[in-house]
């Protein structure tokens, strides 16, 4: 327990006003405090860390995947990304520049969703492309992106040579 201690001081001048030296032992209280600090460490638990679910193919599909389902996302500098439909030599729908905004990259998906989906009937598979000049919250943004507008279809894959070029010429390299 915290003790009070004092001792009386030599009574000089005036013995009417006497001063004493406190002491207060606060041990008990330094015990307590690391006992907390024990407790709240052994029962707090940490962060779990959040993981997208991924579900990868079954087997090789002997089916080709037409170009016209296919978007082609590639992630390029300054927060940038080209898309296009179709195959880079001849697009369906022409290669376009956008952002990672609500009003860029997410109405470029939902657009070519409908347009997907009014042309085939089916729905749209999206391939991502990230470049070397991209960053990786650029891709996680657009994984992102593929979560929020339910694209079920989708892959990351490497970068072609032909994407490079469009990337160049759209200044987003």
């Amino acid at each position: 327990m915290a003790e009070l201690n004092s001792t009386p001081e030599k009574q000089g001048k005036n013995p009417r006003a006497k001063k004493t030296n406190l002491r207060v032992d606060l041990t008990a209280m330094v015990d307590l405090a690391f006992l907390l600090i024990t407790f709240f460490i052994l029962t707090t638990t940490l962060s779990k860390p959040k993981a997208m679910e991924l579900n990868m193919p079954v087997g090789k599909s002997s089916e080709p995947v037409p170009a016209s389902r296919t978007m082609t996302i590639c992630l390029g500098s300054n927060n940038q990304a080209m898309y296009y439909l179709g195959q880079a030599e001849k697009p369906v729908l022409e290669a376009k520049i956008t952002n990672y905004s609500n009003r860029g990259l997410r109405k470029a998906i939902v657009a070519t969703r409908s347009y997907v989906k009014q042309t085939t009937g089916k729905s749209i598979i999206v391939v991502i492309k990230p470049a070397q000049t991209s960053v990786y919250e650029n891709l996680v943004n657009t994984l992102d992106e593929m979560k929020i507008t339910d694209v079920q279809q989708f892959a990351i894959a490497d970068i072609a040579p032909k994407d490079i070029s469009l990337l160049k010429d759209k200044q987003a390299y």
